[in-house]
């Protein structure tokens, strides 16, 4: 098990390896050919980045059964779950790292929520692969927290500012590999009270069929990321609140939301 992270010193963005409460520089990325340096920092001194910046960001939606009957309660219609694996894409603007802050627009409105989510990292260029071999392609995970403004994912006829705003895309804090995804639990909590807990396997489809399912079609590059979609009924938040995402084996990706004008 290996936790990659990308860190800011100056100008300079590079990759690191996070052990205990230090970060050994790496010359390369994890994506390539690499090394470790001499340098090492305390973790707590340095400015954690995006894990990683990809070239395509999938983004999988309605991925969750209790998730599904839930919002369709709160509607009061009847749930509708999906026949297979569908993907969107989202956009490089929106993301920020650990830290920093969701910034709210002005004419958003109150129904302006989180969604927790599991992330795949790929390590390795992915083309028709299948089922059983999906995960060989992953590199490691990460955690999201895919911002939505409903009234605009209403109104709109695409998710471009719904899902796609700037600081909409909270991503991190880092990559860790070897990990099982049938251990692993997601917490979310707003101002530290918990809203949400779930098994973060507990998915309709599952991570392996959407790698396959995709790979049939795109070719999925190194560095590329696959949001895995959210479980429960996310609460609304507003200025001044904190949202924390814990995955098991993870860790805490954790964004304020600030006021923008």
């Amino acid at each position: 098990m290996t936790t990659w992270c990308r860190f800011k010193t100056g100008n300079k963005t590079s990759y690191g390896v996070v052990e205990g409460d230090q970060m050994i520089a790496v010359e390369g990325t994890p994506f390539g050919e690499h090394k470790r340096t001499a340098q090492s920092y305390p973790l707590a001194s340095v400015k954690l980045d995006i894990p990683v910046r990809p070239e395509t960001f999938y983004c999988v939606g309605i991925n969750y059964k209790d998730h599904i009957l839930k919002m369709a309660k709160m509607r009061g219609v009847e749930p509708s779950f999906p026949p297979k694996p569908d993907i969107g894409y989202r956009t490089n603007n929106a993301l920020i790292a650990h830290d920093e802050d969701i910034v709210k627009p002005a004419d958003a409105g109150d129904a302006f929520q989180y969604e927790g989510e599991l992330v795949a990292v790929f390590g390795k260029r992915c083309r028709n692969v299948s089922k059983e071999e999906a995960l060989d392609y992953v590199l490691g995970w990460t955690i999201g927290n895919d911002v939505s403004e409903r009234n605009w994912q209403k109104i709109d006829r695409t998710l471009w500012r719904a899902k796609n705003t700037d600081t909409f895309k909270p991503m991190g804090p880092w990559i860790v590999t070897g990990l099982n995804l049938d251990d692993m639990t997601t917490v979310i909590r707003v101002n530290g009270r918990e809203t949400d807990r779930f098994k973060t396997n507990n998915m309709i489809f599952d991570a392996p069929t959407y790698i396959s399912e995709v790979s049939k079609y795109c070719t999925i590059e190194p560095g590329d990321v696959m949001w895995m979609g959210t479980d429960g009924v996310p609460e609304n938040i507003k200025p001044g609140d904190t949202v924390e995402i814990e995955i098991t084996g993870i860790g805490v990706l954790r964004n304020k939301v600030v006021q923008g004008k």
